[in-house]
């Protein structure tokens, strides 16, 4: 008789290793257990990024150039690995040689001890804040709530996607974030450069969340899912994403999925609340927009990573000067900031981001904002550039007040408060700097020092738009924008922003009615200094 053999792969009964020790093991073979969190296929090796409740590391599987390892392996399986452990260009790599599926209550059990971990893990430190503010206290369980979603989002290898409004106060509060998740996630072990493709800062141009925005950061997200394996991203929304007008963005992400949460000193709209898993905004206990959203994101970057205190601890005087803050919290944050800049310089910063913005557009700029807000370590090539920008800013400023001044028209309201108006599509500089907003707040605060006891109020307008900017008058624009909607039918209105600062749009045809009607508002509001 011929005797019959079987092959039978067995596997060596051995304790399970957790990433965070794979650093002692170089060399040896070891089994993990974990989820996958990116499949992205080489023109050699397959690599799989793992993470368990310790870590984040990849593991390369090889069968043949190009060609796709472990086939039945997907994204969010949980699985078992066998192999060396090697080190490729300086970074820890499981050389894989055995990759096996885990299933019913084995992977119940890992999943469980990963997730049970992991929110432990990402639970933020209880830090005190860097300056007394009964606001902020109020405030303090949500932003932990949302410091905690962005922690777990980096160990667990989900890619963030951080949107700002693109003005130095959003600048500050989405760059003092940045600076926690980078350090956070090169922290976490895995890719050397995973804090380039885990991690967007995208600005955005108008304070809320534009389609054109969700449309953008879809494409990039769905492209990144199909070609690199890589998780679907949690949307950080600052300096926007508390009104009406970020409902369509937010229902798009909704229906792919996407996670979002929002810091920001907006008026916030109730509406919003149902598609957000954490929003930080004074509003909700009893503050104003006098708390910038670079305070807030500040101190919400140091609950997600506490070690970058320093780095950023001068963003929030910068944000507060920005952002024309009058919230005693603004004088506390100077203080702090005083070791190593003076108002004025927080100022002179503060107009230098505003201005190099305007020439990035829809760029982040991550290395040249660096050097504007001096985190580089670089001083003599911050003084330099800080000196340049806001030479060139100023120039351009009294350019435009020079071209623009001469045609402003004043009227005395009813309430006592003094109107300005503008027609900026007609006097002023097109495509260039100051954007009009900027020129509104620019001829604003000529006339609040040429009337210094007088409630005033300035209108730069344009064919189908109006901005506005107010000094001791009791304006709700987000209000007015909705009463004139509905009061001026076939006017297109839409808009908002702050209570006393903000803007509006219409159809160019219906743009003598809208205006009527805003000023016969502001006219009946309560004003006085």
């Amino acid at each position: 008789t011929i005797p019959v053999y079987t092959v039978e792969m067995v596997e060596k009964k051995s304790t399970a290793v957790r990433l965070g020790e794979l650093g002692t093991k170089v060399g040896r073979t070891v089994r993990i257990e974990g989820e996958i969190a990116q499949i992205k296929q080489t023109s050699g090796p397959t690599i799989f990024t793992i993470v368990d409740e310790s870590g984040t590391e990849n593991a390369a599987a090889f069968v043949e150039a190009g060609v796709r390892a472990y086939p039945e392996a997907e994204l969010e399986d949980i699985v078992r690995i066998v192999g060396e452990v090697m080190m490729r260009n300086n970074q820890l790599q499981i050389e894989v040689d055995s990759l096996v599926l885990l299933a019913g209550e084995e992977a119940e059990r890992v999943r469980d001890r990963i997730e049970s971990a992991l929110d432990r893990r990402a639970e933020p430190e209880d830090i005190p804040f860097l300056v007394e503010s009964d606001v902020l206290e109020r405030l303090k369980p949500e932003m932990r709530k949302v410091a905690k979603i962005i922690r777990k989002a980096v160990f667990s290898a989900q890619p963030i996607i951080l949107r700002h409004h693109a003005d130095a106060d959003g600048i500050c509060s989405a760059v003092a974030i940045e600076q926690a998740v980078t350090s956070l996630i090169r922290e976490s072990g895995g890719d050397y450069d995973a804090d380039y493709f885990l991690f967007k800062r995208a600005p955005s141009k108008a304070p809320f969340y534009e389609i054109e925005d969700i449309t953008r950061d879809l494409d990039y997200a769905l492209k990144d899912h199909a070609r690199f394996g890589q998780k679907m991203p949690l949307i950080v929304l600052t300096d926007n994403g508390s009104t009406e007008e970020d409902l369509p963005s937010l229902k798009m992400a909704e229906i792919y999925e996407l996670p979002v949460v929002v810091v920001d000193h907006h008026h916030p709209d109730e509406i919003v609340d149902q598609y957000l898993g954490g929003h930080v905004n004074p509003y909700h206990v009893g503050g104003d927009f006098g708390i910038t959203a670079g305070m807030l994101g500040t101190e919400v970057a140091r609950m997600i990573n506490p070690s970058i205190e320093d780095v950023i601890r001068h963003f929030p005087a910068i944000a507060a000067v920005g952002d024309r803050s009058d919230a005693p919290e603004r004088g506390r944050y100077l203080q702090v900031a005083s070791d190593r800049f003076t108002e004025d310089d927080c100022k002179d910063i503060a107009l230098a981001l505003d201005y190099e913005q305007f020439w990035l557009r829809f760029n982040d700029g991550r290395e040249l904002v660096k050097d504007i807000l001096d985190i580089k370590g670089n001083n003599d090539r911050h003084r330099k550039l800080i000196t340049l920008l806001v030479e060139g800013a100023n120039m351009a400023i009294e350019d435009q007040m020079s071209a623009s001044m001469p045609h402003v028209r004043q009227q005395t309201l009813t309430n006592g408060a003094e109107l300005f108006l503008l027609d900026v599509e007609i006097h002023a500089h097109k495509f260039t700097f100051p954007p009009p907003g900027k020129t509104s707040g620019e001829v604003h605060d000529r006339l609040c020092r040429q009337h210094p006891d007088s409630p005033v109020v300035t209108i730069g307008f344009g064919p189908d738009f109006a901005v506005l900017r107010s000094r001791g008058v009791m304006m709700n624009i987000p209000r007015m924008v909705r009463e004139l909607r509905e009061e001026i039918p076939g006017g297109g209105i839409s808009g908002g922003g702050h209570l006393v600062v903000g803007s509006i749009k219409f159809v160019e045809g219906m743009r003598q009615e809208v205006l009527k009607g805003l000023i016969e508002k502001i006219s009946i509001v309560g004003a006085g200094m």
